[in-house]
């Protein structure tokens, strides 16, 4: 993975205007999504952006007749002390749903978020993550966006937002009662085969899980994660016999 970066503009989902900074230093009140400036390594993950398609990504997309809760999560790609790297945080142990599960930051659209069909998940991703995470908005550089999926059991309509960390700022749990932990892994952890297995769920279901940084990251977030290394060409053949049993109470 090079440390060049590239100079071209392309339009991910069309233009958003301006990135200024929004209202008490939140999300820009324009959001722009672009590649213009984005590192090398970082190509990949944007073409598959581009040219992925849904099925491609998950059999559960959105219900056909709009049902479901709008909500966007940031996927956000920085450079650490072990090069590129991913934002994750833990949620709290005593949360009635998903309590200790790795996930990215994000979350249901709000009214101030605008049109879900428009720049509002671009808009929720960036304040949600915020709001979890404590890192500034005016940091991160939105350069795609991939098609809606669906989460059956929580009837959850999903847009992953795709951002680089361009300023990286500070990041905690900002209200522990909703967040553990917030930390980043290095994609090189993510992309070894050591690190990777099949996560079984005593409901049946099974799925690609990652055994990184203490936590083991399955689900939603763990399929994603798995789709975007495959479509960017990152993935290493890995053992899928290999599997980790959840608990029922996840």
């Amino acid at each position: 993975m090079t440390r060049a970066t590239r100079d071209e503009t392309t339009g991910a989902t069309g233009a958003y205007g301006s990135g200024t900074p929004g209202p008490g230093g939140g999300p820009p009140d324009g959001i722009t999504v672009t590649t213009r400036g984005l590192p090398r390594w970082l190509d990949p993950v944007a073409e598959a952006a581009r040219t992925v398609r849904p099925r491609q990504l998950s059999r559960f997309l959105p219900p056909e007749d709009g049902a479901g809760r709008q909500s966007a999560v940031l996927i956000l790609f920085g450079e650490g002390a072990r090069g590129p790297e991913l934002l994750l945080m833990e949620r709290a142990g005593t949360l009635r749903s998903h309590a200790g599960q790795p996930s990215f930051p994000g979350g249901a659209l709000d009214p101030e978020d605008g049109d879900p069909a428009g720049t509002g998940p671009l808009r929720a991703a960036l304040r949600e993550a915020e709001e979890e995470t404590g890192l500034d908005p005016t940091g991160v550089q939105l350069f795609g966006v991939l098609p809606r999926l669906y989460i059956p059991v929580s009837e959850f309509v999903v847009t992953p937002v795709l951002g680089w960390w361009r300023e990286p700022s500070p990041v905690q749990a900002v209200d522990p009662a909703e967040t553990a932990r917030v930390f980043t892994v290095p994609v090189a952890d993510l992309t070894n085969p050591e690190h990777r297995a099949l996560a079984v769920h005593p409901s049946g279901h099974q799925g690609p899980a990652f055994l990184v940084e203490s936590a083991l990251v399955w689900g939603f977030t763990a399929g994603v994660i798995d789709k975007i290394l495959h479509y960017a060409g990152w993935e290493e053949p890995w053992d899928r016999s290999r599997q980790v049993t959840i608990d029922w109470r996840a």
